[in-house]
């Protein structure tokens, strides 16, 4: 039974560590398996059928508090896994306090009204579960999750119930905390990446409240435990939150434990936080990041993509698995393998409540740096200007489609695309669908999209690299501003 806990807690550790991607992009904005230059002979017996399917569904129920819960019964393995999604996250950040809904979804772990941070660990240690709770930056949610034997389920779901409705924040944790924290916004600031993602997105939100990516070391240390309780008590609340179940469980037999461990959880009022307005897209221009003496440059462009529920959501998965969603892609085979100019070149994009983001990046050498920026506006402009072929479109719609259908293993993975629908407002039968919507998509209509969300005359670039070195040749592409690592203005 150990070996099986371990099997399923390396599992359900790897489906966390990609569920914020997951659950922006879908499926289909997954990277595939490396390749290098291949020659398709075209002899692998290829089954032209659309996959189609009709998925378990999940029984839903509300608590009398407001609590939505989804059970969904899987019995191959005697697992269970938790996730609680509260519908507050790290877009609730006061603009004094970035890093605030982060700070009280980590610290829930440290300490309740019953146990000590040591002893809630034992605790879950001694079931062999695992017990984690988070809010990233930009997600409008936070994540409470737990997993382990079924056979656990009770204990398991007092635990969570417990760091859930009864945290404390206690002052000696929470000092650690920061200390941990300021290290690691301090080693963030080190990377290139960092540096690019946080321009960007200064670059095209403004003052809205996804364009904030990390604490500060000023933030970090203005927090307090009381700030922490405070919001805790004002979003995490039944009438705010989602509670999924997916593994071997039975639905009445579930339901009754989560009645006992949440049914006692008040419910009040919350009043949905002000996120501020999205400007509309700039003209383009080139943001540079000036790091002296870095020897590549990181190039990052990109613009503004979909909400989670816009129609456009099934389209642009095809284009982007098209231009960059894996070393098959055009960017990863021109960049990469015909010119050699970086090991990888990818594009992705985001969605959710708010319009998402696309964006394309790679990382090069500085003499390169005016040959990378060169094919890949090349490579944008082809993809608005002319269909994509038939047969390279195909494979893209079937990487889709494979990639879905291998997720379909994962229960937490299946639970979380419910989830999703749930969430977001999805038709019930939105991934039974899905394959089919994928493979309709046409050449026309990628090109439609391309045009739509790659518009050449509001693109935004930011590269980080020195300054002195690609200066001059970054103004071949447009205006620049240059800015320091600290996020100043120079010019």
């Amino acid at each position: 039974m150990k070996r099986i806990a371990l099997i399923f807690f390396v599992t359900f550790c790897l489906v966390v560590l990609t569920g914020t991607t997951a659950r922006a992009q879908g499926p289909g904005g997954e990277k595939g398996t490396a390749v290098s230059e291949v020659q398709r002979l075209n002899r692998a017996p290829v089954s032209k059928e659309v996959l189609r399917v009709k998925l378990p569904r999940p029984r839903e129920t509300k608590l009398a508090n407001g609590l939505t819960v989804l059970v969904l019964e899987q019995h191959k393995l005697p697992t269970v896994a938790f996730t609680l999604w509260v519908k507050t996250g790290a877009l609730a950040d006061p603009k004094d306090l970035p890093g605030l809904a982060k700070a009280t979804a980590e610290m829930l772990r440290e300490g309740t009204t019953q146990r000590t941070s040591a002893q809630l660990a034992a605790d879950v240690d001694g079931i062999g579960a695992g017990l984690m709770a988070s809010a990233g930056f930009g997600a409008d949610t936070s994540t409470v999750s737990a997993f382990g034997l079924s056979e656990s389920m009770e204990r398991l779901l007092e635990l969570m119930s417990d760091v859930v409705l009864n945290p404390t924040f206690p002052a000696d944790e929470f000092a650690k905390y920061q200390k941990r924290q300021l290290a690691q916004v301090e080693e963030m600031r080190s990377r290139s990446g960092f540096l690019a993602q946080e321009r960007f997105q200064k670059v095209l939100y403004g003052d809205f409240a996804a364009s904030i990516v990390s604490a500060t070391p000023e933030s970090l240390k203005a927090m307090s435990t009381a700030q922490l309780k405070d919001f805790h008590d004002r979003y995490y609340v039944p009438n705010n939150a989602i509670l999924g179940v997916v593994g071997d469980v039975q639905f009445d037999q579930v339901v009754s434990l989560i009645q006992k461990s949440f049914g006692g959880w008040k419910s009040h009022p919350v009043a949905p936080p002000d996120l501020g307005k999205i400007s509309p897209p700039a003209p383009t221009k080139i943001t540079l990041v000036d790091r002296p003496d870095s020897v590549q440059t990181n190039i990052l462009a990109g613009d503004f993509a979909v909400r989670r529920a816009d129609p456009d959501y099934i389209p642009l998965t095809v284009m982007n698995r098209v231009l960059g969603g894996g070393p098959s892609a055009r960017l990863f085979l021109n960049l990469r393998e015909k010119h050699g100019y970086t090991y990888g070149a990818y594009s992705s994009f985001t969605s959710d409540i708010y319009p998402g983001v696309w964006r394309a990046n790679t990382e090069v050498r500085n003499a390169v740096t005016d040959g990378s920026m060169h094919e890949l506006v090349e490579e944008l402009k082809r993809i608005r200007t002319e269909r994509v072929p038939e047969p390279e479109l195909d494979e893209a719609r079937r990487s889709i489609v494979a990639s879905f259908a291998l997720s379909l293993e994962q229960p937490t993975t299946l639970l979380g695309f419910y989830m999703n629908a749930n969430y977001f407002r999805l038709a019930p039968d939105y991934w039974d669908r899905y394959p089919e919507q994928i493979a309709k998509v046409s050449p026309e209509v990628v090109q439609q999209t391309a045009k739509k969300y790659l518009d050449l005359d509001h693109l935004q670039f930011v590269c980080v690299g020195d300054g002195k070195q690609i200066k001059d040749t970054l103004k071949k592409y447009g205006p620049v501003e240059i800015y320091d690592a600290d996020g100043k203005r120079l010019e």
